[in-house]
């Protein structure tokens, strides 16, 4: 059984594209190429590594199994040749990350320092909401993750790096803004607009509400937080979300954060990875990084 390292790089690719032309475009190669290649992959192998159903092309047992073997070699040979330039004093290579969505607020300043530090490092970012994450944590497809509910079925590695504390918002010509003191039993007949189930943001209020002994009113549920602060602004309703999606002054946006009694909700930033995985220099830098300027 013989594979060249093109080939594996090139197969890795098409399995996470299923696209021969998207893996051809990623390769710098022309299509007829890459689907030679796959085949003489294919037939080196002995077993079909893809099949065709319908229109669209899915990945066969084999192919999953090569995939995974030809992630790990890739990420084995890109640790060696950041730690080969480490050796050397140099700092460059691939940092790979997954983020919740609220922390494209502040994720994105906090690459733009890094890599005004690392030029020659190349960023991957992806940002999902917690389930995708969770997602790509379980199959290790990135060096760091960021969340703020870390899961409790996986062992991982836990870094809090900032404080995430969630909020009650509400239109800001809201009787109860700027009221002080607010109760819960105030709130007992307001609509609530809330993230999804299963984001963090919503697990932690949830939480919080259960520990209160309080049951919202849900008028909807929205997949991100500018649709919900709209929503809110649009007077339908009052909703929990974190600080760092508000502006630095709700009014510019015409919210309102109210008063309201067991809020905020004190809640924590995560940088998480799988125990036992052993971080890149450039992860580790960034990792550094990340905690310096959280205070930021």
């Amino acid at each position: 059984m013989n594979a060249t390292f093109r080939q594996l790089r090139l197969f890795l690719f098409f399995a996470e594209h299923l696209s021969v032309t998207a893996a051809a475009r990623a390769c710098h190669v022309t299509q007829p190429t890459a689907s030679m290649q796959l085949k003489e992959l294919s037939e080196g192998i002995g077993l079909p590594l893809y099949e065709q159903v319908g229109k669209r092309l899915y990945l066969t047992a084999a192919g999953e199994a090569l995939a995974t073997t030809a992630r790990n070699m890739m990420n084995e040979w890109g640790a060696f040749e950041q730690h080969a330039d480490a050796l050397k004093g140099m700092t460059r290579g691939r940092l790979r990350l997954s983020v919740v969505s609220t922390a494209k607020y502040f994720v994105p300043r906090v690459l733009g320092t890094f890599c005004a530090l690392y030029p020659d490092v190349d960023i991957a970012l992806e940002v999902l909401n917690r389930d995708g994450v969770l997602n790509r944590l379980r199959e290790n497809l990135d060096d760091l993750y960021i969340m703020s509910m870390p899961p409790d079925d996986m062992e991982l590695e836990r870094h809090a790096f900032l404080t995430n504390p969630l909020d009650v918002i509400a239109i800001d010509s809201h009787p109860l803004a700027g009221r002080q003191q607010v109760t819960l039993a105030d709130l007992g007949a307001m609509r609530f607009i809330l993230r999804e189930k299963g984001s963090g943001t919503r697990l932690a209020g949830d939480n919080q509400f259960r520990r209160l002994g309080f049951e919202p009113t849900v008028r909807m549920e929205l997949g991100s937080n500018e649709a919900i602060k709209q929503a809110v602004a649009a007077g339908l309703g009052i909703a929990v979300v974190s600080r760092h999606a508000l502006a630095k002054n709700p009014a510019d946006e015409h919210l309102a954060v109210l008063d309201v009694a067991g809020f905020p909700v004190q809640s924590n930033w995560w940088t998480i990875y799988r125990k036992g995985k052993k971080l890149s220099p450039v992860a580790s830098a960034f990792l550094q990084h990340l905690e310096q300027r959280a205070g930021d």
